[in-house]
């Protein structure tokens, strides 16, 4: 009998985004360096003749009863576009937070896409399951890659990047939803013509992490005004990040709410974490590192 098969869907973070221009359909074009953090749901996947999703752990309210979950809308996709009959018992164990910036959902749906076609036995190729991911959501994609890519068209087009510099990172969330799609119709209410300028490169390799930062600097994030609009708590989030002890760069990845930290050791990453904790005891807070 087959065993349970186990996969985890690391939460990613945008070090920058920008917005470049918009599609002849509408859709925001984007530019944005994607890096993956040890920070993961955990997904199970069961045989079973139907297909059914159970969700616990420290975040499973949120998304608790939603019947458009990503995860079994990959899995139904992936079964249509398979033939496949059967279906899954599959749990999700959620530790990333939800609309926060982190791509829980985009995460989760990448990794229902790339275990279950291996538990089916379905076999499609990567350039397959890479469109399926695009049809899914933006982040989808470079979620399945679950490794530093720049992502740019609506994020379905990857650029594998070199290893980026090793240091600690910072997660904080002030525990305040921010719908995605919100924070793009505020942006274009306040950018009604986005204008085609020139962005700093990111695919080379970098030194060390000044040098990272230091293109990060020029880069930013776009939608940091436009998520401040919907979720006035950012201002605050970030200004807190900011004045984190020995912090190198500090932004918000994606849409938010969540912002980053980027310190030179998971040892002052970790520090920075038990300091918001004491200053915000009802924030969200991670540390750790990115994967490579």
């Amino acid at each position: 009998p087959l065993l349970p098969m186990k996969i985890l869907a690391p939460a990613k973070l945008n070090l920058a985004l920008n917005i470049s221009g918009r599609s002849a359909d509408g859709y925001h074009l984007l530019d944005s360096l994607f890096v993956f953090c040890g920070l993961a749901d955990e997904l199970t996947f069961d045989v079973a003749e139907d297909l059914t999703l159970s969700i616990s752990g420290p975040h499973a309210g949120a998304i608790a009863g939603d019947p458009d979950n990503l995860v079994l809308r990959a899995a139904q996709l992936l079964q249509s576009t398979a033939g496949i009959r059967h279906g899954a018992r599959i749990s999700l164990v959620k530790h990333i937070p939800v609309a926060a910036g982190l791509g829980g959902g985009s995460a989760d749906a990448a990794a229902a896409l790339s275990a279950l076609n291996r538990f089916w036995k379905c076999h499609l190729p990567g350039k397959k399951l890479h469109a399926l991911a695009a049809r899914l959501g933006a982040d989808v994609p470079a979620c399945l890659a679950s490794r530093p890519v720049l992502a740019t068209g609506i994020g379905d087009i990857l650029t594998a990047l070199p290893p980026l510099p090793d240091c600690g990172v910072l997660l904080i969330n002030p525990r305040v939803a921010t719908p995605t799609p919100a924070v793009f119709k505020a942006f274009a209410k306040a950018n009604p013509v986005i204008r085609t300028r020139s962005l700093v490169s990111l695919e080379r390799p970098f030194d060390d992490l000044d040098a990272l930062v230091g293109a990060l600097v020029l880069r930013g994030n776009d939608l940091l005004q436009a998520a401040i609009a919907v979720t006035p708590e950012i201002s605050d989030m970030m200004a807190e990040l900011s004045s984190v002890p020995n912090v190198v760069y500090a932004s918000l990845s994606g849409s938010g709410a969540s912002g980053f930290a980027l310190l030179r050791t998971k040892a002052e990453a970790t520090e920075a974490a038990r300091r918001i904790a004491q200053l915000h005891p009802d924030w969200w807070s991670w540390s750790g590192r990115w994967r490579q």
